[in-house]
């Protein structure tokens, strides 16, 4: 009976080195890798030897007589993703290091951030014997996105950062916590004391949506709401108050904007034993959200979520899921083949956006005083609205949000809500001392290595993960893109022996204390 690969998949790879049939794919070299959600076991050539779950660090592989009721659809989808592929049993030419790591001197390597892309690129930086490692964190507690981005309830991915734990005891690893670089230590100094510098520092900043009344009080990013119950040190306790709301309105819908709906209709009980923050926890339990509305502004082929995510919303018990659209853009969903994002959708009731927020008027006023609509059925349960081809044109509210408004003309349409969500994506925010890209809002480089304003590299100064290519990708895609920078570091080794050349620091200083940032 083959294995199969499921929600929790976070696309590290570790799976691959040890399966001796090279029946999981994408593999790093191949086309897909990094566009698909999962990676996949062909049931045709599994052999059943289980090596890949053993090695798997999120437990997101089991036999397919095993997989839960819920997690039968992973048995499909695995293999539907080969029903056009042939078997390949082959494997690729194997990858060797740049250079005999045995042959290379002792390097000394500061890593800002402590994220999965900082752990990885620490990981195969710490293949090199006598190299040593110190990471530097703003915050007090080691994780990066991996401790506070992750959702509380997904205990499988939040495994992660078991997997990294090793990396931070090792003996030849320096951890220096509660340290901001650009103020508690310049950049310029990192340079001075270090052969290298590699920055992780991921992308905490929103994309900006310019729309009337976007800074109301009510709107907040999504990012505000996953700090407040991961209890990230930088987000207070009542940095959200959901005291008389009703519907909360989510523009965006990728994973993010999937989180933050299921939290905040989960049931309290059920999140109790989870690392939620307890009083994001305690919130939940006083205030009950009724409707979550999740704003896409296309159709369902072209949904940012995926499916995993999405069929854990839809099989979850006690919350209605249900799809709204103009003509044409819900029917859509019934064309989608398995492997769409949307897929698990299909066969959802089909509903008029604003149809009902599913508590009784008289019980629950809003905020600003608009009285939610009553829905026929169960009041008692809270739903999640997926609105597919919803822009939105408009906050409205005099001190606070009260309603969000789609479209322009004629065609807007206006929907009661006490609280909007910004989840439209991420961007990472300059760090003096480092060239910075406005328009991409990355660390400007080529292949991880660091570059100056005329594009040439920065000495011993490197980048990974989304500082590094923006914010896309999960956990996983962040070790392909380490190996890369890790790769290009030793690379550079040679160059430069164990004693820094003539002129490294004085080159390092030019191009680091530029402080203004290159816009292509």
């Amino acid at each position: 009976m083959p294995f199969a690969i499921t929600q929790n998949c976070c696309n590290d790879a570790s799976c691959l080195s040890v399966c001796p049939v090279n029946c999981i794919h994408p593999t790093p070299d191949e086309p897909d890798f990094g566009k698909t959600e999962l990676l996949y076991i062909d049931p045709r050539s599994c052999i059943d030897c289980g090596a890949c779950a053993d090695a798997c660090p999120v437990d997101a592989i089991a036999r397919v007589s095993r997989l839960t009721p819920d997690q039968q659809i992973y048995a499909d989808i695995n293999a539907d993703y080969y029903k056009d592929k042939p078997a390949v049993a082959e494997w690729g030419a194997p990858r060797f290091p740049v250079a005999t790591v045995n042959d290379l001197p002792p390097i000394d390597i500061a890593i800002v951030g402590t994220g999965p892309a900082a752990c990885y690129t620490a990981q195969a930086l710490l293949r090199v014997p006598g190299t040593e490692i110190t990471f530097y964190d703003r915050l007090p507690t080691a994780g990066g996105l991996a401790r506070y981005g992750v959702a509380p309830d997904h205990l499988g991915t939040r495994r992660i950062s078991e997997h990294f734990r090793g990396i931070f005891a090792h003996p030849r690893v320096t951890m220096k916590l509660g340290v901001e670089v650009g103020k508690d230590v310049d950049h310029v100094e990192l340079a001075r004391k270090f052969d290298s510098v590699v920055y992780a520092v991921g992308a905490d900043k929103d994309r900006a949506l310019e729309i009337p009344g976007i800074d109301l009080d009510g709107s907040v990013s999504a990012r505000t709401l996953v700090g407040w119950y991961t209890g990230h040190p930088d987000v207070p306790a009542d940095a959200i108050d959901l005291t008389g709301v009703d519907r909360v309105t989510i523009i965006g819908n990728g994973n993010v904007a999937l989180d933050a709906a299921r939290i905040l209709t989960a049931d309290p009980d059920q999140l109790e034993g989870t690392e939620i923050a307890p009083h994001a926890l305690a919130e939940l339990r006083r205030h009950r959200v009724s409707e979550v509305v999740v704003l896409a502004r296309r159709g369902p082929e072209f949904a940012a979520f995926t499916r995993s995510e999405c069929k854990a919303l839809v099989d979850r018990p006690g919350v209605d899921v249900v799809v709204a659209g103009p003509d044409g853009i819900v029917e859509a969903l019934d064309r989608l083949p398995l492997s769409a994002s949307a897929s698990a959708l299909a066969g959802v009731p089909r509903v008029e956006l604003g149809s009902g927020a599913g508590v009784e008027p008289a019980e629950r006023p809003g905020k600003s005083g608009v009285e939610p609509a009553e829905r026929p059925g169960d009041v008692s349960r809270s739903r999640i609205v997926f609105a597919f081809g919803r822009a939105p044109a408009a906050l409205h509210g005099e001190d606070s949000v009260h309603a969000i408004e789609f479209g322009v003309g004629e065609h807007a349409v206006t929907l009661p809500t006490e609280l909007v969500l910004l989840a439209i994506g991420y961007r990472g925010t300059p760090a003096p001392g480092v060239p910075f890209d406005d328009i991409t809002g990355t660390i400007c480089n080529v292949g991880g290595r660091v570059t100056a304003a005329d594009g040439s590299p920065v000495p011993g100064c490197y980048v990974v993960g989304w500082a590094k290519r923006g914010a896309t990708g999960g956990i996983g895609d962040n070790k392909i893109d380490a190996e890369e920078t890790a790769e290009a570091l030793l690379a550079d080794v040679p160059t430069r022996g164990s004693v820094r050349p003539r002129g490294w620091y004085g080159k390092v200083s030019a191009a680091l204390g530029d402080r203004v940032s290159r816009a292509r």
